[in-house]
């Protein structure tokens, strides 16, 4: 299990070191204009195996939470149809600080400000591990997508076009 130094800090590891959970963070540097693929293969990653965190917004106005393959692109449809919602929305990225606690491209499933129902696409069973932001850019998580649901619980789902 890592432990990161008392500055590289997150919720997101927090949680994870306080709940004693199997994980990797692993730390980088990124340019903002990277796109996940990108960074995967900067980092020698399967980009299939790390995943993107999507916040959206429901007809219904209850918040959801998707992981989704960087490479991939998250099906509002499908998306909303997991939810129960006639439709999803993503929200506006001005949004994403106030509503989780997290910078667009530094979002993650765990920490956020409250729990939101949370999706991860069902390919992330495919994987003994996955890798998802750890919190601020620059930041990886890398466990068992099964132990994320230890602090986040969540629903395995068709999410991709």
């Amino acid at each position: 299990m890592a432990k990161a130094s008392r500055d590289h800090k997150t919720n997101a590891l927090r949680e994870l070191d306080a709940a004693g959970i199997a994980h990797e963070a692993l730390f980088f540097e990124a340019e903002a204009t990277m796109t996940g693929v990108e960074i995967a293969r900067a980092q020698g990653e399967d980009p299939d195996a790390v995943f993107k965190t999507l916040v959206t917004q429901g007809k219904s106005g209850e918040h959801y939470v998707f992981l989704v393959p960087v490479a991939s692109e998250l099906d509002l449809k499908k998306a909303a149809a997991a939810a129960g919602e006639k439709a999803v929305a993503m929200i506006k990225a001005r949004e994403l600080l106030p509503l989780t606690g997290y910078v667009h491209g530094g979002c993650s499933p765990l920490g956020m400000k409250k729990t939101f129902a949370t999706f991860i696409d069902e390919t992330a069973q495919l994987f003994d591990e996955i890798y998802f932001s750890g919190g601020k850019i620059g930041c990886q998580i890398r466990m068992d997508p099964d132990d994320l649901g230890c602090l986040v619980p969540f629903t395995y789902a068709d999410l991709t076009v």
